[in-house]
This record gives structure tokens, C-alpha cells and sequence, in this order.
């Protein structure tokens, strides 16, 4: 296993929840922590931007609350996502606050900076960029990451078209600190193959859309439910980075998802313009075809973890 620092190194398990635009809030978060998995949203995601410090409040001081009655059944850390891209004109404030509330984890986006690695840094924060290349990985890492999300073929929102399996690879070639996974990952046996190529953790999204406490309209959670890969549509024309989306809610736009014209990338702005985008174009992974019906958070995580259980026992009976 990997070198873990900080607030990676005692997870009850081995997921992450990752950060969905509009989706995630404080409700999410603070139930994917109480089940054992660590919660995160993006920063983006309050707003007005004022909104942050109250939600890093209602996060932290409800976990607090939570391990003071739990001593024995201590809650995950959260993290927070932050879009690194120069459109972000956010990101001073928004790091400004993570830094106040000494959030465990930052989750970095679009771009690795070397000030927001030393900003985590001068609190024990620790680090995740996102990458979909070995090239890219290299390079969060030369600039201060502590760890790396690899996002592979399938995963739903911003996504790459690597196999994991070369990914993860790749990347143990040189890297042995804290990898996780991304990329259609929905059940506890995606969990332990994850692990067993080499990630340290899943990371895993479109799945916890179809949770009780996820902020997305009901028929989008139902989306999620009744469809599955065939459904997915891989496409850089609603923010200039290529993504996975739900083929129905690009038709509902009177869009043809077979027939996408390409976006201009250099146009591309994660600060404010793109939320209607994904609040009418619904980013989704390859991963839903075992999601069956809408859950609270908490049975959802128990369902990986007795499914992640059970796949452990039959590769020891094997």
C-alpha cells in the first residue's frame, strides 16, 4: 500500500467521495462522512461565495458533533474541490476559507498551483489533483500534490478516455503516494479492483446522485436509475473539457446526442457560466447500470461495503 499522509492515513474505508457541481451540499457531505466515506464538495457549489463559510461551519461543526457522541464510530474527513482554471475568479476567497477552517482534504481541478498545494500544506492539509494522463500526473505531483486522482474512461462530469488499467499502471511506475481511482466505479467489488490494480482509494460520483440527500431533481436521481453505459454520451461542447452525460437530458434540450458539434476548449469558464450546463445537461458515468433505486447515503455506502466484503471472500475461496 501507499505512503498515506494526514487525514488520508485511518479512513473506516476505502472511498472518496467525489465532488459534484450543483449536486454536492452539506447534507451529502456530512452523510458520506458519517458512513465511513470521505465527502467533499466543490467550493463553487455555495453560492454566493459567501455561502462557503457557512456551509464549512454547518460541515464542521456537525462532524464534530457527530464524533463526540461517537467516540467509537469516528465520522471520515471531508474535502473540498477546488477549480484551479484561470476563469476561477473565486479561488483566492475560496482557499482563503478552506485554510480558516483547516478543511482536511483539497481536491484540486484544471490545473495544478503550487500556492494552493502550500496554502493546504501550511495546516496539514493534504492535496488531490485530478488527472487523466501520466503527463499531467507528473506534473501535480513537481508542483506540491500530495496524491492523485485518476480519472479514467467512464467516469461521469470532466473525464479521460484512458483504461484504468494503464493508468493506474502508469503511474505506479514512478508515484507511490496516495492514488484513487475514478471511472464507472459503483459497487464494492469496483472497489476492490480498484485496489487490487493498484489505487489506494475509489472515487466515486454518479452513484451517490441517486441518494436521498443529493441535491439534484428528482428526475435526474430516477435518470441514474433507469438507465445504464448505453446512455452515455462522451462530449466536450457543453464546457469545453470532454465529459460524460446522460443521453435523455441532451435530447430534453432538443439536442441530438449522436450528433454533437465540438466546442471551442479556449472558451471554456468553470466560474459561473457553466452551471447552467450541468443544472440542464446531466453529468453521469458509465458506472450506473447496478444502481437500482434512490437510497439514503447511508444504505447506499453499507451496500458497497457488504458487497466489498463478499467480493474479499470469494477471491479467498478462489
Amino acid at each position: 500500500m501507499s505512503r498515506l499522509p494526514g487525514a488520508l492515513a485511518h479512513l473506516p474505508f476505502p472511498v472518496i467521495g467525489s465532488p459534484l457541481f450543483i449536486i454536492s451540499n452539506p447534507k451529502l457531505v456530512i452523510a458520506q462522512c458519517i458512513a465511513g466515506v470521505v465527502g467533499s464538495m466543490p467550493a463553487l457549489n455555495a453560492r454566493p461565495a459567501e455561502q462557503l463559510e457557512e456551509w464549512l461551519i454547518e460541515i464542521t461543526e456537525g462532524l464534530a458533533a457527530w464524533n463526540k457522541a461517537n467516540p467509537d464510530k469516528p465520522a471520515a474527513p471531508f474535502a473540498i474541490n477546488q477549480i484551479v482554471h484561470k476563469s476561477n475568479d473565486r479561488l483566492e476567497h475560496d482557499m482563503a476559507m478552506c485554510v480558516k477552517y483547516k478543511v482536511p482534504i483539497i481536491i484540486t481541478s484544471l490545473g495544478a498551483r503550487e500556492e494552493i498545494n502550500a496554502a493546504a500544506h501550511s495546516y496539514g492539509g493534504v492535496v488531490l489533483h485530478d488527472i487523466i494522463n501520466n503527463k499531467h500526473a507528473h506534473k501535480a505531483i513537481e508542483k506540491g500534490a500530495d496524491g492523485l486522482i485518476a480519472v479514467a474512461a467512464g467516469a461521469g462530469g470532466h473525464a479521460g478516455v484512458k483504461s484504468p488499467f494503464a493508468l493506474v499502471q502508469e503511474i505506479r511506475q514512478w508515484f507511490d503516494g496516495p492514488v484513487a481511482l475514478s471511472g464507472a466505479i459503483s459497487t464494492g467489488d469496483a472497489v476492490l479492483s480498484a485496489q487490487a490494480m493498484g489505487a489506494d482509494f475509489a472515487y466515486i460520483g454518479s452513484a451517490f446522485i441517486a441518494t436521498d440527500e443529493a441535491r439534484a431533481v428528482d428526475g435526474y436521481k430516477q435518470a441514474i436509475v433507469d438507465n445504464d453505459s448505453d446512455e452515455i454520451v462522451y462530449s466536450n461542447l457543453f464546457t469545453g473539457v470532454h465529459g460524460n452525460y446522460l443521453a435523455p437530458s441532451i435530447r430534453a434540450a432538443g439536442l441530438d446526442p449522436a450528433a454533437l458539434p465540438e466546442s471551442d476548449p479556449s472558451k471554456m469558464n468553470f466560474g459561473g457560466s457553466s452551471a447552467k450546463a450541468w443544472k440542464e445537461i446531466w453529468g453521469c458515468g458509465q458506472g450506473i447500470g447496478a444502481i437500482t433505486k434512490v437510497q439514503p447515503t447511508a444504505d447506499y455506502v453499507a451496500q458497497l461495503k457488504r458487497e466489498y466484503a463478499a467480493a474479499r471472500v470469494r477471491l479467498q475461496l478462489a
